[in-house]
């Protein structure tokens, strides 16, 4: 008797344990899809045009930059905010400069705030969309081309929303396969 009241503790425990994994393995790409779908967490959309309805309403974008720890580039907003009509295809720029005498490779992660315009945000071309790689001292602007969904007006919680903030954080990532990496000069006599 002993022994099967051991092995069912045993079978649940290891059937508790195999679920509890499952559930975990599955809650990234479900939060993913959960956040895409309802624009939570400031997960944006993407589109290949801009709207076909503009209102006469307008909303303000503030643009944000932010570098993780251990990248480093310098990384700014062009121009900190601008002001467009609803539904309006919007064209702001960010600029990204490498100060080391390295290549470095980076990727960037975005965010909308507040949460409810998420979902509304739409991009249609963004340099956050691939990983971008900078020669030594290079310095570039990049683009990010989107609109505000027209529909955010009707919605019960956004169309309170009157200023959105876009906010990109750069990655350092690992240097794609081919990308010629700058001589190490540490080890060399400076010039005088």
């Amino acid at each position: 008797m002993a022994m099967q009241g051991t092995t069912k503790t045993v079978l649940a425990t290891v059937g508790t344990v195999v679920i509890m994994g499952a559930l975990a393995w599955a809650s990234v790409p479900f939060y993913n899809w959960f956040c895409r779908v309802t624009g939570f967490g400031g997960i944006t959309n993407t589109a290949d045009a801009g709207s076909d309805v503009i209102l006469d309403q307008t909303i303000k974008i503030r643009f944000d930059a932010n570098t993780a720890p251990g990248m480093p580039w310098q990384f700014k907003p062009v121009q900190r905010d601008m002001v467009l009509r609803i539904g309006e295809t919007g064209l702001a720029f960010y600029e990204a400069y490498n100060p080391t005498d390295q290549v470095v490779a980076g990727s960037a992660s975005y965010n909308v705030a507040p949460y409810e315009a998420g979902n509304f945000f739409t991009k249609i071309d963004c340099f956050c969309f691939t990983e971008q790689v900078l020669q030594p001292h290079e310095r570039v602007e990049m683009p990010v081309t989107f609109y505000v969904d027209p529909e955010i007006v009707t919605d019960r919680d956004a169309k309170y929303v009157h200023r959105i903030t876009l906010s990109y954080t750069f990655y350092q990532t690992d240097l794609p396969e081919g990308s010629a990496a700058a001589p190490d000069t540490s080890d060399r006599p400076a010039l005088n």
